[in-house]
C-alpha cells in the first residue's frame, strides 16, 4: 500500500481529490493532508510518503519551491504538481525539478489521477499497481484549438458589436456547427469580485485569470459543439447552449443544472463565486443577442425595489466626508465609529448586486484607505498585512452585500488591532504593553489601574511600579495623555463641539476635561481650536 500526501490550501480541492478515487482499491493510502508548504515538510519529516500531490499556487512557500525542497531533502518522494494554471513556465519549472507530472485541477478525472500515481510509483522503481484507462492530459492547452474563432464571435456578441450575431450564424453554418439544433440559449456569467481581485494585477495576469475561467467552464459544460463558453469583459462570460429539443421546459431545466455545475467548478478550481443568468430560448443564432440581453438584465437586476429611485445613480464613490471619518476612526482606533461608517455606506448600496460597478468601486476605495493607513503607520507591513489581515483572495468567495460588509468589518478590526499592538509595544515589557493596549482600547469608557491589573493578572501596586518605571508616567497620567491626544484629533476634524469631544474622549466631567487639557497642552481647548483649524487633506 503506497502512501500519498495531499498538499493544497483549499479545503474544497482536498475534499474533491480525496473522493475522486477509490484509493485503497488501487493500492494507495491517503496518509494526510497539509494546507501549506511548511506543514507539508513537517509531515514528510515525521512519516515520509511515497508520493506527494502538491498545489502549485499556495501562500508562503508555493508548490514550485516546496517541490524543490522535497527533491533536495527527500529524493525518494515522488511529486505530482496540481494547479489551475496552464502556464508553460510552471510546467517547465516543475518538471525540471523532478516532478513526475503536472496536472490541471479542472481536467483531472479518476483515470488521469490513477495513471499519474502509477507513473509516480514506477519512477520510484516500485512497479505499477493498476492500469489507467488513459494517460494524463497535457497541461498546456493548444492555442490553435478550433473553437477559438467561435469564441471570438461570441465575445463580440456579448460586447454588443454590430452584426456579431449574424456573423456567428454564418460561421456556424459554414463550419457545420450545432447540427440539428432547434433552440439556442445565451447565459451570462459574472465572476462577482473580478474587478477587486484584478485591480492590482498586470494585464497578463488578468488575461490568464480570464483564460482559466473559460477553460474551467468549458470542462464543466462538456462538448464544445453543444455548449461553448467565451470571455467578454470585466469578469463577465457568455455561454452558448444549443438544443435539439423544442421543449422550453426541458431546456430551462438543463440550463439550470449546467449553471449549478459552472458555479461549483469555478468555486472549486478557481476559488471564485459567480452569478449565472439565462436568457430566453430563441430559434436561430441570429437572435442570440436578444437572448444574451435578457440574461444580462436578469443578472444586473437590483434584487430590491425598496431603495429610492435615483439613489444608485447618485452614489458612485465614497464622499470626502466619509473618507475623513474613516481615517479618523482608524487613527483613534475607534472600532464602533468605523462600523457605523461602514453600515452607513453599505445601507446606500444594499439593493445593488455585489458585482455592480458602484459596489466594486466603493469597496476598492475602502481597501485603498486601509492600504494608506498601513503605509502611514506601519510602513514595514505589506498591504496584505503579512498574513495578519484577512486575505484579499477571500473577496472571491463573497456573493452578497451583507457578507461583503462583514468582511470589511473584519478587515478593519484586524487593522485596528495591529495598530493598537504597534502603539502599545514600543520599548516596554509584556505586562506594560498589555496595560497600554487596555488603555488604547478602553479610553472612551471607564478604565482604572485596578481594572487593568486584574485583567493582566498582576497586583495593582506592582503594575503601578513597573508602569511608572518604563513609561515615566503614572497610569492615570498616561490615560489622560491618550484622551487629550484623541481630543486634539477630534478638534482638528472640525466635526464636533468641545463638549461632545470631552465625552467621546472618555472624560465624564467637562470641567475636568478642561483642566487636564490645559495642563497637558498649555492652552484651553478653544485656544487650541483657534490656533489650528487645518484639517488634514484626504488624498
Amino acid at each position: 500500500m503506497y502512501q500519498v500526501l495531499l498538499v493544497d490550501d483549499e479545503p474544497l480541492v482536498r475534499h474533491h481529490l480525496s473522493r475522486l478515487l477509490n484509493w485503497e482499491k488501487h493500492g494507495f493510502e491517503l496518509r494526510g493532508e497539509a494546507f501549506n508548504g511548511s506543514m507539508a515538510m513537517e509531515m514528510i519529516e515525521r512519516s515520509e510518503p511515497h508520493v506527494a500531490i502538491l498545489d502549485v499556487n499556495m501562500p508562503g512557500m508555493n508548490g514550485v519551491e516546496l517541490n524543490r525542497s522535497i527533491r533536495g531533502r527527500f529524493p525518494s518522494v515522488r511529486t505530482i504538481m496540481l494547479s489551475s494554471y496552464d502556464d508553460y513556465d510552471y510546467v517547465r519549472e516543475c518538471l525540471k525539478d523532478g516532478a513526475t507530472d503536472y496536472l490541471l485541477k479542472h481536467r483531472l478525472d479518476e483515470s488521469a489521477l490513477l495513471s499519474t500515481l502509477n507513473k509516480a510509483v514506477a519512477d520510484r522503481g516500485l512497479g505499477t499497481l493498476a492500469t489507467g484507462e488513459k494517460s494524463a492530459e497535457s497541461a498546456v492547452e493548444d492555442p490553435s484549438r478550433p473553437t477559438a474563432v467561435l469564441r471570438d464571435y461570441l465575445a463580440d456578441l456579448a460586447r454588443g458589436k454590430p452584426g456579431a450575431a449574424e456573423k456567428l450564424e454564418a460561421y456556424a453554418k459554414e463550419s457545420g456547427l450545432f447540427p440539428g439544433a432547434k433552440g439556442f440559449v445565451a447565459a451570462a456569467v459574472q465572476i462577482i469580485s473580478f474587478r477587486l481581485l484584478t485591480e492590482g494585477r498586470s494585464d497578463v495576469e488578468t488575461s490568464r485569470l480570464s483564460r482559466q475561467a473559460v477553460d474551467i467552464m468549458q470542462q464543466s459544460l462538456g462538448d464544445v459543439r453543444e455548449r461553448t463558453a467565451a470571455y467578454a469583459e470585466d469578469g463577465r462570460l457568455i455561454v452558448l447552449f444549443a438544443f435539439k429539443e423544442r421543449s422550453e421546459h426541458l431546456i430551462a431545466g438543463e440550463v439550470s443544472r449546467a449553471a449549478s455545475k459552472l458555479q461549483y467548478a469555478l468555486e472549486l478550481f478557481l476559488n471564485q463565486k459567480c452569478m449565472v443568468a439565462a436568457g430566453h430560448v430563441c430559434g436561430s443564432l441570429s437572435q442570440l443577442g436578444a437572448s444574451y440581453g435578457t440574461a444580462t438584465r436578469a443578472l444586473d437586476l437590483t434584487p430590491s425595489s425598496a431603495q429610492p429611485q435615483g439613489l444608485f445613480d447618485a452614489r458612485v464613490s465614497l464622499t470626502i466626508e466619509e473618507q475623513k471619518e474613516l481615517l479618523l476612526s482608524i487613527e483613534l482606533l475607534d472600532v464602533e465609529g468605523m462600523n457605523r461608517l461602514l453600515a452607513s455606506v453599505f445601507s446606500s448600496v444594499r439593493g445593488q448586486p455585489v458585482h455592480s460597478q458602484t459596489v466594486q468601486m466603493i469597496v476598492s476605495e475602502l481597501l485603498h484607505i486601509g492600504d494608506k493607513a498601513v503605509k502611514k503607520w506601519m510602513p514595514a507591513l505589506s498591504s496584505e498585512g503579512a498574513g495578519e489581515l484577512p486575505s484579499r483572495g477571500g473577496l472571491g468567495k463573497i456573493a452578497d452585500i451583507g457578507e461583503l460588509e462583514r468582511w470589511l468589518q473584519a478587515y478593519y478590526a484586524s487593522l485596528l488591532e495591529l495598530l493598537k499592538r504597534r502603539r502599545a509595544n514600543g520599548p516596554y515589557s509584556r505586562h506594560v504593553s498589555q496595560a497600554i493596549e487596555l488603555i488604547l482600547e478602553k479610553y472612551p469608557g471607564y478604565i482604572t489601574l485596578e481594572m487593568a491589573a486584574g485583567a493582566i493578572g498582576l497586583h495593582p501596586s506592582y503594575l503601578s511600579r513597573i508602569f511608572k518605571e518604563e513609561t515615566r508616567s503614572t497610569f492615570s497620567e498616561y490615560l489622560n495623555r491618550v484622551r487629550i491626544d484623541v481630543s486634539c484629533k477630534l478638534l482638528e476634524s472640525g466635526r464636533y463641539t468641545i463638549k461632545q469631544i470631552s465625552t467621546q474622549a472618555g472624560f465624564a466631567n467637562y470641567n475636568y476635561f478642561f483642566k487636564v487639557f490645559k495642563e497637558v497642552k498649555g492652552m484651553t481647548p478653544q485656544a487650541y481650536l483657534n490656533g489650528d483649524r487645518s484639517v488634514k487633506k484626504v488624498e
